[in-house]
């Protein structure tokens, strides 16, 4: 029997990345998920299909995590599918870097709201249906940037930052309904936001350079530990900010 065995699980951003690989490990562990996504459909229904594979329920739904009616439909969906929602994985993401001083307005709302604003909609929603069952496992994901800063990404940084004080804030005002709310930072992940820097010789060996393990992570390296936030094993873990970055942080 699987760690997340009759669990239902929404994850934004399911899609790619990271979240591909938290949406097949939950199912693998036994969950039912609703796949998220904002734009491709194809590699969404691609995760519907392998989940369906291993003989889990899965459900892709398109939705910008930004606009609440559409937050609304994503949870929603989960409990109407699956009568109920346990685990909430904020994952959507999207980066778009400049320098400070000739940073758009636009550039700085579009990943403040899918960031900051997308976690904090979709765990306000989420949490109303937890409440009422009195469990709830929410997992939050930021990022290096968030912790230390990035020269570029002033708008990213930001919205991380404030990710770790959401998921505290959100921590205290959760805990007596026995909801825990957890956030994790990942570090340096093989996926499409780093392909630049993988593409170019001189910026791999600087961020490489970063990591005591001297390599990037692939995503399946990553979700074990979403799956270990979502599992009954850490039912006295919330409020934490867990890193599984090689060791970045320790550079």
């Amino acid at each position: 029997m699987g760690r997340l065995e009759g669990k239902a699980a929404v994850v934004t951003g399911g899609g790619r990345g990271i979240g591909r690989a938290v949406c097949l490990a939950f199912a693998k562990e036994g969950a039912d998920v609703i796949v998220n996504y904002a734009s491709q459909d194809k590699p969404a229904q691609e995760v519907v299909e392998w989940i369906g594979k291993m003989g889990r329920k899965a459900v892709a739904v398109k939705g910008n995590v930004a606009i609440k009616a559409d937050v609304e439909k994503i949870i929603h969906t989960c409990v109407d599918h699956f009568g109920k929602i346990d685990i909430l994985v904020n994952n959507a993401g999207v980066s778009k870097p400049s320098m400070l001083y000739k940073m758009t307005e636009e550039q700085w709302d579009e990943v403040i709201d899918i960031q900051l604003k997308g976690p904090f909609l979709c765990t306000q929603v989420a949490s109303k249906f937890m409440m009422d069952r009195k469990y709830g496992r929410i997992i939050n994901v930021t990022s290096s940037a968030g912790l230390w800063g990035t020269k570029g990404q002033i708008n990213y940084s930001a919205a991380k930052g404030g990710v770790v004080a959401l998921t505290k804030s959100a921590a205290r005002e959760l805990a007596g309904y026995g909801i825990t709310v957890n956030v994790i930072q990942p570090g340096y992940v093989s996926t499409e936001m780093f392909d630049r820097v993988k593409s170019d010789p001189k910026l791999l060996e600087i961020y490489t350079g970063r990591i005591l393990l001297g390599r990037f992570a692939e995503p399946e390296e990553v979700a074990p530990t979403f799956v270990f936030l979502a599992s009954d094993e850490a039912n006295y873990i919330t409020g934490q900010l867990i890193c599984v970055d090689g060791g970045l942080g320790m550079t």
